[in-house]
C-alpha cells in the first residue's frame, strides 16, 4: 500500500516542518517508494525521468541520516558524493538540498565547469557532507589532489543514462575506483538500456529496483500532434505560424538538434516578435543561469534549447513543447514532452518531421504504441506513418481523432522490477 504522507514514510520532524514550509503536501509515486528503502540503507536502482521528483527521494533519506549521525568529515573528504550530467541539474539538485536541510547543519557544495576554480578549493578544503559535481570538474579537482573520496559513504548516480551518453563512462570509471567498495549506492536513470544495466550490476549491491510511470503513460496527459512538413526548410515559418496559433501564450520550450540550429532559430524568432533564447553547451554559465531566470520570469518565454543543454531545466507551466527536430531515440522524446504536463497538469506538444526524419517518427509510434494525432497545419501523412509499427493497425479518420482516448502503450522490458508504490524488487547479477 503506498504511503499517503511524508510522515508514514519515516521522516523525522525537522525535515517535516520544512517540507511543510516549502509547500510539499503529497509524495510523488517515486518519493513513496523510495525513500523508505532508502532510509533502510539499501543500494537502489530508481527508473524515472525527470519532473517526477527524484530529486526529494534521494535528498531527503541522506539529509535525515546525516544529520541524525553527524561526523565532521576530514579536511578535503566528502561524506557523499551526486554526480550530475549537467552544470544545471547540478545546481538544481544542491539549491533543493540547501531547501531540504535548512537549519540541520549539513556542510554542501556543488562543483561544475564553467566557473573559477577558487571558490571551489575554498569549499572543498574543509571537507563536506554533500557534494554535487558533474564528472568532468570532480577529475579535475581529483587530479589537482584538491578533494578526496577516501570517505565517501553514499555514492548517488542521477541520470546515468545521459551520462553514458555524453561519455562520460571513462570518469565514472575513474571516481568509483576513488571510492571505498563498502558504500550505499544509489543510481537513478530514466531508461534501462544495456550499458545502464551492466554498470548497475558492477555499482550496485542486491539492490531494490523501483520504477515509476513507464514512458507511454507519462505521455498520456500531453495533448501531442504530429505536423508533417515537406522540407527542413519550412520548419522555421511553421514554427512561427504555430506559436501565433496559440489562444493564450504561455513558456514554451523547443527542441533542436544542434547548437547553431539552436542560434538560428532563435534569432528568426526574436525577429517575429517572439523574444526567443538559445541555451546550449557554448553558452557560458552566466548566460544559462540569466537565459533560464528570463525564460521562468517570461521575460522571455520561448527557449531553444539542445537536448544536453536541456537537462535540469525545470520550469512550471511550460504550455508548449516543439519537437523542431525529432531526436535520434524515442525515449527522449517522451523526456522532452515531458517538460509540459508537470505535477499532473496537462500540457501541449507538437512534433515536427521532415521527409528525412519518417524513421524517427515511426521509432515514437512504436514505444507509444499508437500513433500521433496529426496536427491541423500538417502537411499529408506518408503510408509509413499510418500504422503502428509491428501491428497492423490502420490510421482511422487521425484528424477527427479522439484525444481524451486511452494512450496508455505498452511498458518498455526493463527486467525484473515494481513499479512506484510497491516494494521494489532485487535486481539480478
Amino acid at each position: 500500500m503506498v504511503s499517503t504522507t511524508f510522515r508514514e514514510l519515516g521522516l523525522s520532524a525537522p525535515i517535516l516542518r520544512q517540507l511543510e514550509k516549502l509547500e510539499y503536501k503529497t509524495p510523488t509515486p517515486i518519493q513513496a517508494a523510495c525513500i523508505p528503502l532508502l532510509l533502510q540503507n539499501k543500494d537502489l536502482m530508481g527508473l524515472a525521468q525527470t519532473g517526477t521528483g527524484k530529486t526529494a527521494a534521494f535528498a531527503l533519506p541522506l539529509i535525515q541520516q546525516f544529520s541524525e549521525h553527524p561526523r565532521k568529515p576530514l579536511a578535503r573528504q566528502v561524506r557523499a558524493l551526486i554526480l550530475s550530467p549537467t552544470r544545471e541539474l547540478a545546481a538544481q539538485i544542491h539549491d533543493n538540498i540547501c531547501a531540504y536541510a535548512k537549519g540541520l547543519n549539513l556542510s554542501t557544495a556543488v562543483i561544475f565547469g564553467g566557473v573559477g576554480y577558487a571558490p571551489q578549493f575554498k569549499k572543498l578544503a574543509g571537507g563536506l557532507d554533500i557534494l554535487v559535481a558533474t564528472p568532468g570538474r570532480l577529475i579535475d579537482h581529483l587530479e589537482r589532489q584538491t578533494v578526496s573520496l577516501g570517505g565517501v559513504e553514499t555514492l548517488i548516480l542521477d541520470e546515468a543514462d545521459h551520462m553514458l551518453d555524453m561519455g562520460f563512462a571513462p570518469a565514472l570509471k575513474k571516481i568509483v575506483a576513488k571510492i571505498p567498495k563498502k558504500r550505499h549506492t544509489q543510481m537513478f536513470s530514466a531508461t534501462m538500456p544495456d550499458n545502464i544495466l551492466q554498470l548497475a550490476q558492477s555499482l550496485l549491491q542486491e539492490p531494490e529496483t523501483v520504477m515509476v510511470t513507464p514512458p507511454a503513460a507519462t505521455a498520456d496527459r500531453v495533448e501531442q500532434s504530429l505536423c508533417m512538413v515537406g522540407s527542413q526548410a519550412e520548419k522555421r515559418p511553421l514554427t512561427l505560424d504555430l506559436l501565433e496559433q496559440q489562444e493564450q501564450p504561455g513558456r514554451t520550450l523547443i527542441f533542436t538538434r544542434t547548437k547553431h540550429g539552436a542560434n538560428r532559430l532563435a534569432s528568426f524568432l526574436t525577429g517575429k516578435d517572439h523574444p526567443a533564447s538559445a541555451i546550449h553547451g557554448d553558452k557560458s554559465q552566466g548566460t544559462r543561469e540569466r537565459m533560464l531566470r528570463e525564460f521562468r520570469s517570461g521575460e522571455t518565454p520561448i527557449l531553444v534549447a539542445t537536448d544536453i543543454a536541456a537537462r535540469g531545466i525545470d520550469v512550471k507551466d511550460v504550455q508548449l513543447v516543439i519537437n523542431y527536430d525529432l531526436p535520434e531515440e524515442p525515449e527522449v522524446y517522451v523526456h522532452r514532452i515531458g517538460r509540459t504536463a508537470r505535477a499532473g497538469a496537462a500540457g501541449q506538444a507538437i512534433a515536427l518531421c521532415s521527409p528525412d526524419e519518417i524513421k524517427k517518427a515511426r521509432d515514437v509510434h512504436k514505444l507509444l504504441g499508437r500513433l500521433l494525432p496529426v496536427h491541423s497545419s500538417s502537411a499529408a501523412v506518408p503510408s509509413e506513418l499510418q500504422t503502428v509499427p509491428g501491428t497492423q493497425r490502420e490510421r482511422k479518420n487521425s484528424m477527427q481523432e479522439n484525444r481524451s482516448a486511452s494512450r496508455r502503450g505498452p511498458r518498455k522490458s526493463y527486467g525484473r522490477r515494481n513499479t512506484a508504490g510497491r516494494h521494489g524488487s532485487r535486481m539480478g547479477a
